[in-house]
């Protein structure tokens, strides 16, 4: 996984006053959790976090102090301006490469699904998926083959599977599935006969219409 460097500063006092005079200052107040002792206070220039919040990629972060002290961090948490957006607040946690951690990685689709090529339509039921494991086996994004699913069938998390990490998330998740239209086309003679076939389902699938509704709401 990519990894952004943030140059910072620790902070001395994190009253109001000193927080406000940050901000006015073009400077973020950070936290930094996980560290030994005390949760460490820091600040960094706004712009600094442009790649690492104005992105739908994930990234690791390498927190860099003046007073030469670094740490291998993940964003946890962050805060903006109701109406401005600027960012007010981040939320670091300390992370270590014989430790495995919980993200949310970003969903890639890769190739042309049959049933799209037949009129249907893809809908998407998560972005992301949530994953553990080490950092350095954590992927930029996962890939997602939709190219074999046809009109009716779903893709689930078991299809993305990986050695690397495990996915949390129940089997029976939908990422993504092939949806009937207006537009549906005759099919190759060869795919007649199981283009309507049912999924082959995970044993422990319940009701999903809920998720359905949401991914078209996406």
């Amino acid at each position: 996984m990519k990894s952004i460097t943030i140059n910072g500063s620790k902070r001395e006092s994190v009253g109001k006053k000193a927080t406000k005079a940050l901000r006015n200052a073009g400077q973020v107040p950070c936290v930094l959790y996980g560290v030994e002792g005390d949760p460490l206070h820091f600040a960094a220039e706004e712009i600094s976090f442009k790649d690492l919040v104005y992105t739908p990629d994930v990234h690791t972060v390498k927190i860099k102090l003046k007073d030469g002290k670094s740490f291998d961090a993940i964003l946890q948490d962050i805060q903006f301006h109701p109406v401005n957006d600027a960012i007010l607040h981040i939320d670091f946690y300390q992370i270590f490469d014989d430790k495995p951690i919980t993200m949310e990685i970003p969903v890639h689709t890769e190739g042309v699904a049959r049933g799209v090529k037949n009129g249907g339509v893809l809908r998407y039921n998560l972005r992301r998926l949530k994953v553990r494991g080490l950092p350095g086996d954590l992927p930029d994004y996962i890939v997602a083959d939709v190219s074999k699913l046809k009109i009716g069938q779903k893709l689930y998390v078991t299809g993305v599977a990986s050695e690397d990490y495990v996915i949390q998330h129940p089997d029976n998740t939908v990422i993504c599935q092939v949806r009937t239209s207006r537009n549906i086309v005759a099919l190759d003679d060869d795919e007649d006969e199981d283009e309507v076939a049912p999924d082959e389902v995970p044993a422990t699938e319940t009701d999903d219409v809920a998720a359905v509704k949401e991914g078209e709401d996406n």
